[in-house]
């Protein structure tokens, strides 16, 4: 089942080039703040899933005439893998980190990322698959038990200002419109393996990221009870499980940037920059280069390497 939000953020199925509003069987779900929606709707799913499957049987109205919403416009927590893949490399594993990046920078389908008019060195696209908690909270589960408190998957840009700061910090991450989310939460009974996904990202329809999530260095399992070891992970909470740098590129004004995951969905953003700052429209062959060398051999390299050039 495919789950949105769309217009005045309206709990909805998604069938095909059509949406079906379910807002008549969730109960007192739409007298919640929008940013609750979907949570509430999450924890009470297994209640309502009968009910919501009936209703979309409805022909509904198509797709494309209706705003999507990001799914999950402000969830509890935001967590993002540091990289957390191979690089397609045969190098040893490094142990997982995550980092918070802020809520409040969750946008939705055909929104705008608006570069901030800071000094960065460049912004870039991050594709990632992202993964939904629920419907109950996850607290100290082992890796074996994981999978049964994910709900579902989503497509996430981790949109990055690089030369700021630490390249994972506050100031890196989390610009108003930063995470493009959407455009709907696929539940995982619909996903057979999520080790085994393509994702894919264009810029202005120039390919740039395209990778498998086999390439992953700790699966979505391991994520997830690993954040869960260090604090409960409430429904609706969502964990992007990090990216293959091959492919990764500037985003700049006047872009439009379209991420898909298969499975789970695509949708696109647009990108708005006050300063019209500019870069080469094409993939960042030297920061992809970089972090492939970076594993096969950390030391050799400073720190802030992975700071490119302007």
């Amino acid at each position: 089942m495919k789950l949105a939000l769309f217009n005045d953020f309206v709990p909805s199925v998604v069938n095909g080039d059509h949406i079906v509003d379910v807002s008549s069987v969730v109960g007192g779900v739409m007298a919640l703040p929008v940013h609750d929606r979907m949570p509430a709707l999450i924890t009470d799913f297994d209640r309502l899933q009968p009910a919501l499957a009936q209703t979309a049987q409805a022909e509904g109205v198509a797709l494309n005439s209706m705003r999507l919403r990001a799914p999950l416009p402000r969830p509890s927590k935001l967590l993002c893998a540091i990289g957390n893949f191979m690089e397609e490399t045969d190098t040893p594993k490094r142990p997982i980190g995550l980092f918070l990046k802020s809520p409040a920078a969750v946008i939705g389908p055909e929104d705008t990322v608006e570069l901030p008019p800071a000094q960065a060195n460049i912004f870039h696209h991050e594709a990632e698959l992202a993964v939904v908690i629920g419907p109950r909270r996850a607290k100290g589960v082992s890796v074996e038990d994981a999978l049964a408190f994910v709900f579902g998957y989503t497509c996430f840009i981790d949109v990055s200002a690089r030369g700021l700061g630490t390249g994972v910090g506050f100031i890196d991450k989390s610009f108003d419109t930063f995470a493009p989310m959407g455009p709907w939460i696929t539940t995982k009974d619909e996903i057979s393996n999520p080790q085994k996904l393509q994702v894919r990202l264009w810029v202005d329809g120039q390919p740039r990221h395209n990778y498998n999530t086999d390439d992953m260095e700790h699966t979505v399992a391991e994520l997830v009870s690993w954040a869960s070891n260090i604090a409960t992970l409430e429904p609706g909470d969502v964990i992007s499980c990090g990216i293959n740098h091959q492919g990764l590129g500037p985003v700049q004004d006047g872009e439009r940037v379209e991420i898909e995951v298969e499975g789970v969905g695509r949708m696109a953003v647009k990108v708005q920059d006050p300063l019209k700052a500019s870069w080469p429209k094409e993939i960042d062959e030297d920061m992809a280069r970089f972090v492939r060398e970076w594993r096969q051999n950390p030391s050799t390299l400073p720190p802030r390497a992975m700071t490119p050039r302007r």
